[in-house]
């Protein structure tokens, strides 16, 4: 869901700066860019795929059968008067082989700095150049008894397997991006004709996954905008107070800049937790030796990026998957009995969906089981004076408004199992900060949006630790040390601890 409108409202609401702190993200460069933890994954992926070729080809070649085949494989050899040892070293070289080629070819860069035709031809590439050289090494050591229908075939499957597998995540996640999910929220510094070239460009090309959130000003130079212009959203002066309030993945420097100013942005840019790129012609010096990288067609430098631990995020996406689906399938005839009770119970719909904010601000809807009257937001004016919560927060434990069979599901949580959808369509997660309401996050203060730097979850440490605290201070806290110190080990602990307070009825 479009989230712009939101973070405008948020971004013009006063806030008061805070210390983010300095926590400098480490990154492993090379001549050829990052190599991170999704592209150390990619890498394994590859070669699973090459040794599964190869076992799958010669089975087929042998034709006797897979039982016997494997059997063959693990005591005997895979081809008449072939060690086991040679034949394992020329796999393994053809293996590594093609993993340099594709990291030559910039395969295992993130997806924004390729395209569906120019992957494809990569890929395709590097398994034909892997290919010769593993034909030339047969030939030098004089392989004639090896069958050409195994290297045919394992070079086939080889290319098939990993250009269906890329054009499938690539798919994926230009699906993603088209549901707003995945985004990169990008600031432009600089307000000239190639300021507005760049942010041309990222609207044209919705598959790079960039949203464009603003321009930053640049005092005393010429400006393709009108000087009062809402996209101009801050100063150099502001740049990092309005990158967290529009809640910025990465800067561009589109503009004539002086090594000083470039300087000082990069040395704040890790404290801040913003990626920097600048684009070519305008760097002075401070991108020496650093390749360029193309958004689409749009050569950029990137001066600093964040580490960010894709591996770990991969496994809390796949465990969030798991858990929803068993939820939603292993509990489905109790979600029917719980939608009979509400229906019979009063009046209204049997699911409650309200506007909640997501990760980077991001507005989607979340599904609840009615629990209170069907006017319930029209009375809530009338138990304002009720409220036990300081701050922001509204709670009342003996709220007049829940129905009888609401009390109950609100005890246990039962309420909140429907949202096991919104986790398996990747809005919410199963561990993390609860979703707050869009007027609650308007009165947040600068600090405080750091708890939306993760997707919203159904339980998280606040609720295991401290649920029935009123103190917002409390729970602000807890919820941004989640985000600080977040790995999966302490998601599996939080939800081992969500069982026992499930048990013992402490959510109404």
């Amino acid at each position: 869901m479009a989230t712009s409108g939101f973070r405008q409202r948020l971004a013009a609401s006063e806030a008061t700066p805070r210390d983010l702190g300095a926590q400098n993200g480490k990154t492993v460069k090379s001549r050829y860019g990052r190599l991170g933890g999704k592209a150390v994954l990619w890498m394994v992926l590859d070669a699973i795929t090459v040794v599964c070729a190869a076992i799958l080809a010669t089975l087929y070649e042998r034709s006797t059968g897979t039982v016997a085949g494997a059997r063959g494989f693990v005591h005997d050899t895979l081809i008449q008067n072939r060690s086991m040892g040679i034949l394992t070293v020329i796999l393994f070289g053809f293996t590594v082989t093609l993993i340099l080629i594709s990291r030559q070819l910039l395969l295992y860069s993130p997806l924004r700095l390729n395209n569906i035709l120019s992957e494809q031809r990569r890929s395709i590439q590097a398994c034909f150049i892997s290919g010769l050289l593993l034909t030339g090494t047969l030939y030098l050591i004089k392989a004639e008894d090896t069958p050409r229908g195994i290297v045919l075939v394992t070079l086939g499957m080889v290319t098939v397997s990993l250009s269906v597998r890329r054009l499938i995540y690539r798919l994926a996640f230009y699906h993603r991006f088209r549901r707003g999910q995945g985004m990169r929220n990008v600031l432009i510094v600089g307000t000239g004709a190639e300021a507005m070239a760049l942010r041309r460009h990222i609207d044209s090309n919705r598959h790079l996954g960039y949203n464009f959130e603003g321009f930053i000003g640049l005092s005393g130079q010429g400006s393709a905008l009108h000087p009062n212009s809402s996209e101009v959203v801050g100063t150099l002066e502001t740049l990092f107070q309005s990158a967290r309030k529009q809640f910025i993945d990465e800067i561009f420097l589109a503009g004539p800049f002086e090594r000083e100013i470039i300087k000082s942005v990069l040395e704040q840019a890790p404290a801040h937790r913003v990626d920097l790129r600048v684009v070519p012609d305008f760097y002075d010096g401070s991108a020496w030796r650093r390749p360029i990288e193309y958004i689409g067609q749009f050569p950029t430098i990137s001066l600093h990026s964040r580490h960010v631990p894709e591996i770990r995020l991969v496994l809390k996406r796949t465990l969030d998957i798991l858990i929803s689906l068993s939820v939603l399938v292993g509990l489905f005839p109790l979600m029917l009995v719980i939608a009979v009770a509400v229906k019979l119970d009063s009046a209204g719909p049997i699911f409650y969906t309200s506007e909640r904010i997501g990760k980077k601000g991001r507005v989607f809807r979340c599904t609840k089981f009615r629990t209170m009257v069907r006017d319930a937001e029209k009375r809530r004016e009338s138990v304002m004076h009720m409220n036990e919560r300081d701050g922001v927060l509204f709670k009342i434990t003996r709220d007049p408004r829940i129905t009888r069979v609401g009390l109950f599901l609100r005890k246990y949580s039962l309420d909140e199992l429907p949202q096991f959808y919104d986790v398996l369509m990747g809005d919410m997660s199963v561990v993390g900060p609860r979703p707050p309401l869009a007027n609650e996050v308007q009165k947040y203060k600068l600090a405080h949006l750091r708890r939306l730097d993760v997707n919203p979850g159904i339980t998280g440490l606040w609720q295991v630790l401290a649920r029935q605290d009123p103190s917002f201070d409390s729970y602000i806290s807890l919820d941004v040390a989640y985000v600080e110190n977040w790995d999966i080990w302490l998601d599996l602990k939080i939800i081992a601890r969500t069982f026992g307070v499930l048990f013992h009825g402490t959510g109404v």
